[in-house]
């Protein structure tokens, strides 16, 4: 009898898989007067627009413009990969950062009680969200273990992603390759690798100062001021020059030099990622640990952590759950990309030989499970930073559909931005319908515009609005996007 009512569940949810797709043929065509009026604004084509909006429970869609087609997404993706790492993962799932040592501490040791002699190993287990002070918490945890100097090297452990380093060869997305939205993961990514710089100008000076713990790193300010407004600081910056300075007992300085234009009475923090990610590891290394009254002889090198290795000190992430509140309300690309790797690292199969493959099969095979269709889907990164991804809105909205019948909708729910109130949608639909009662997460590049999400009526229906431009132009659209979400929220008036 269970089995029996298993393939009964089954057909049913087939059944009303095929009446979604069937009843989309009998939906309204053309888009409500009041978003194609937008549209008509902007001299962007209507037909750049794939859409559909349907009730979340089921049903009839209400508007449906060529939604079966194919369509770079932008960072609507994340929803795809936030879901899919929730339902295979589960919402408690953590990422761990472990210290290892060769031995254990205080044996064989000859010099002196707090001296350790030997490889320590750092071991990455691809946590999103790794900053550098809770690096320096695992280094403290060393420190209170009774070491105070350390001779010996310390070996970077990557290898929870294969390849090892994903960055290396890749080809750069667009002329900001020191931006943190272009930022790589790795299994040991440190504060996104990133170096900040606080930048305040009065009407005489700019102050600069590094803000990232970094040995022996040195900044040259040769920033010159400019008639252009605070908002626009970043039109005349120039990317950061970084030399080796001199060499000193196998330690190098770096020299950062900052160069451009800057505005006057301007007052910015700037994070970018420009160093070496083993340069960079080892100077914040070094930096923390004599700011503890430490020292250390040696030097970072790439390698594995032996089986024998002795645990020193853990880190444990927040929860996936909290995680995924930052990919969706930030739109965090690093962090996203990440997420879509470790589900290529935990999935059943081991070893992995490639991070990246496991993951899209794993996705894949999710949605087959899910009775998604995967026909046209275009995977790469899983953040939607790329110009090759693809999905229709007809997948997204049937996948937000399996995600408000999931346990964990909550959590995924409670990870998207809120219209008028926090994330990317803040500052959108202010005093509109819409306002607090849309659920949407959005996607922005050169040319696409795109929302997918939870709208809740005047008359409390919850409905799935997805929509995505792709257009040379698609930007000046956004508007229109923003129109339908309020026909929806008004009632469809």
């Amino acid at each position: 009898m269970h089995k029996s009512y298993a393939c009964f569940k089954r057909h049913l949810h087939t059944s009303a898989l095929i009446f979604l797709i069937a009843g989309s043929a009998s939906a309204q065509t053309s888009l409500p007067p009041a978003v194609e009026a937008v549209f008509n604004k902007t001299g962007v084509p209507t037909q750049s627009l794939s859409a559909l909006v349907l009730p979340a429970s089921g049903g009839v869609p209400v508007v449906s413009q060529n939604a079966d087609r194919g369509m770079n997404p932008a960072s609507t993706m994340k929803l795809l990969t936030t879901l899919i790492a929730l339902e295979e993962l589960g919402p408690t799932f953590r990422w761990k950062t472990q210290l290892f040592s060769d031995k254990v501490l205080g044996k064989e040791n000859k010099e002196s009680k707090d001296s350790y002699v030997g490889k320590l190993y750092l071991r990455g287990g691809a946590e999103p969200n790794l900053g550098w002070d809770k690096l320096s918490s695992m280094l403290r945890s060393l420190r209170q273990q009774g070491v105070r100097r350390i001779r010996g090297d310390i070996i970077l452990d990557r290898s929870y992603f294969q390849p090892e380093r994903p960055d290396v060869g890749a080809p750069q997305f667009d002329q900001y390759p020191d931006a943190y939205y272009n930022v790589i993961p790795d299994a040991l990514l440190v504060h996104n690798n990133l170096t900040s710089f606080a930048i305040e100008a009065g009407t005489e000076k700019i102050d600069v100062r590094m803000n990232t713990p970094l040995d022996k790193v040195r900044v040259n300010n040769h920033l010159h001021f400019n008639d252009l407004p605070c908002s626009a600081w970043e039109n005349e910056w120039l990317p950061p020059l970084v030399e080796i300075v001199n060499e000193a007992e196998n330690r190098s300085a770096l020299e950062i030099t900052l160069s451009g234009g800057f505005p006057r009475r301007c007052k910015i923090n700037n994070n970018i990622n420009i160093l070496d990610r083993n340069e960079y590891i080892s100077r914040l290394i070094r930096s923390l640990w004599q700011e503890m009254g430490g020292s250390w002889q040696g030097q970072v090198r790439d390698g594995k952590t032996p089986a024998s290795a002795v645990l020193l000190a853990e880190h444990q992430s927040e929860s996936l759950a909290d995680i995924i509140r930052i990919i969706n309300k930030q739109s965090d690309n690093t962090m996203a990309r990440m997420l879509f790797l470790t589900l290529g690292a935990e999935s059943a199969s081991k070893p992995v030989p490639n991070t990246m493959q496991a993951a899209e099969t794993r996705i894949r095979q999710w949605l087959t499970r899910q009775g998604v269709s995967d026909a046209g889907l275009v995977l790469e990164n899983g953040s939607g930073l790329s110009r090759a991804e693809r999905i229709s809105p007809q997948q997204m909205a049937t996948i937000l559909q399996v995600a408000a019948r999931s346990n964990w909708n909550a959590e995924f729910a409670s990870s998207m931005p809120i219209a008028s109130l926090d994330g990317t949608m803040r500052r959108r639909l202010k005093g509109s319908p819409a306002e607090m009662r849309a659920r949407i997460k959005t996607g922005t590049l050169k040319d696409v515009v795109a929302i997918a999400g939870y709208v809740r009526d005047i008359n409390d229906q919850q409905w799935i609005v997805v929509a995505m431009i792709n257009h040379d132009e698609a930007i000046k659209a956004k508007a229109a996007l923003d129109e339908l979400i309020t026909w929806v929220a008004a009632g469809r008036l």
